[in-house]
């Protein structure tokens, strides 16, 4: 709770609505946490090929 209503100041609906998830991707992004790759074009391919554009 110290994390996210004083740290980051959520005021508490979005504290309450926030998935574990984005608990911990806003503690990493604070820390400098897991760092992210670049994607690369071979990812871009297997993107578009699993959600193609109608």
């Amino acid at each position: 709770m110290t994390l996210g209503l004083s740290i980051l100041r959520w005021n508490p609906e979005i504290f309450w609505r926030a998935t574990p998830r984005e608990l911990l991707a806003a503690w990493e992004g604070l820390h400098g946490g897991r760092k992210m790759e670049p994607a690369l074009s071979g990812d871009l391919r297997r993107l578009m090929e699993v959600s193609p554009d109608e």
